[in-house]
């Protein structure tokens, strides 16, 4: 664990300095086992290209997506008002997060109670590095002749337009990428968005990310790429429920990225 260096806002404030970058890490992020790697991976990658960053640490808390799309508009506001406080206290102007709730409530939700910031996911910042040069990826080297598919998040996607940034990092891996018959703006959610994610199904015939795991495979890839912890949990379930696991793997952009990297 040594080679990651992860300064704190604090830390860097310490010394009167502000990062040029501040990565929300979020919730997924931080506690959950699975999604904790992608953290890794992308503090990697900005370890390795030099970029200032810093994260929060514990002075960060939910941004309140899940409050507010469970119907607890209350609890979203005063969620949304400590961070803000917090992060215009310590004159943050940039945010790149993984988390594509985080980036759509940071970018579009936050403004009107105070927090305006340039807010980034980090398919668009991975593709910055890239167009640079500051990523390279050896010429996609292990992922050569691969097949992979890329599921849209419903947040990054439909509501905010990003489509191009994430395949354009999946492209310079040099791998296939084989599209799902519903894609892009006729993607399929992974049955987690909108607080789903915390409640029950309602009754019908199949679960949805049984639904999209099965349009995952049917494209023959051997990697689900995701870019959203939530659409990571679910499409994972997913591939486990048909008993593929062996084959198939479902990992976030950025674990791509430090693989092809060797990271």
């Amino acid at each position: 664990m040594s080679e990651i260096k992860i300064p704190t806002v604090a830390d860097l404030a310490a010394k009167g300095e502000t990062p040029d970058v501040l990565f929300w890490v979020g919730c997924a992020g931080s506690y959950d086992d699975r999604y904790k790697s992608v953290t890794k991976a992308f503090v990697k990658i900005l370890n390795k290209v030099g970029v200032n960053f810093a994260v929060l640490g514990p002075e960060e808390s939910c941004t309140g997506d899940p409050a507010r799309r469970g119907g607890n508009e209350f609890l979203f506001q005063m969620q949304a008002m400590a961070n803000i406080q917090v992060l215009n206290g310590y004159n943050i102007q940039k945010i790149v997060t993984a988390c594509p709730h985080c980036f759509n409530t940071l970018k579009n939700e936050y403004p009107e109670l105070g927090g305006e910031y340039e807010v980034l996911h980090h398919s668009a910042f991975l593709q910055q590095l890239i167009n640079e040069g500051k990523v390279t990826l050896k010429g996609g080297g292990e992922f050569k002749g691969r097949k992979i598919t890329y599921h849209d998040s419903c947040f990054l996607g439909r509501a905010n337009n990003v489509y191009e940034a994430p395949r354009q990092v999946l492209e310079a891996l040099d791998a296939e990428l084989v599209e799902m018959k519903r894609c892009r703006t006729n993607g399929l959610c992974c049955g987690a968005g909108g607080a789903q994610m915390f409640k029950d199904a309602e009754p019908g015939t199949k679960e949805i990310n049984i639904e999209r795991t099965e349009e995952a495979l049917a494209t023959g890839a051997d990697t689900v790429a995701v870019a959203c912890p939530f659409c990571m949990t679910m499409m994972s379930d997913g591939v486990k429920n048909k008993e593929k696991e062996g084959d198939v793997k479902v990992k976030d952009l950025a674990e791509l990225i430090a693989e092809a990297e060797g990271l």
